[in-house]
């Protein structure tokens, strides 16, 4: 009789980028992204975020500030959607500012989900599930 054996890939687990200079915000955006059973990489700026993205790719989703030092929200979104390696992570902008005209700009930019502040918990949630979701089906 023969024996097989199969090598089962250990699973590797989910990292989404957050990138937000408001450290309650990073928190409360941690603690739900957490909840999904994904791990966490949190900078408090673009600049650290930017780093981040050069010389790792593996993240499932990054969820971003559209107001940060150094490097802004918006200006990160170009930079992943013109790198091959980075194109395909969704991308959630979060933000405080009231134009309409970010919204706009963030899905013309490759931003994959939008959520304006003030949101309830329940709807950062849902954003999350949508946005770690989406990979699947990508």
């Amino acid at each position: 009789m023969e024996t097989f054996r199969v090598k089962f890939k250990q699973a590797i687990p989910s990292r989404v980028l957050i990138a937000d200079d408001d450290p309650v915000m990073r928190h409360l955006v941690t603690t739900m992204v957490k909840q999904q059973d994904c791990e966490v990489v949190v900078v408090n700026d673009g600049r650290a975020a930017y780093r981040i993205l050069q010389s790792d790719s593996q993240f499932r989703a990054a969820i971003l500030d559209m107001t940060m030092p150094f490097l802004e929200g918006l200006d990160l979104i170009r930079y992943m959607r013109s790198e091959k390696r980075l194109m395909r992570i969704p991308i959630m902008m979060i933000t405080a500012e009231q134009d309409i005209k970010l919204m706009a700009n963030s899905f013309s930019a490759g931003a994959t989900a939008f959520l304006p502040k003030p949101f309830t918990p329940e709807q950062l949630q849902s954003a999350i599930r949508l946005l770690i979701g989406n990979r699947r089906a990508a």
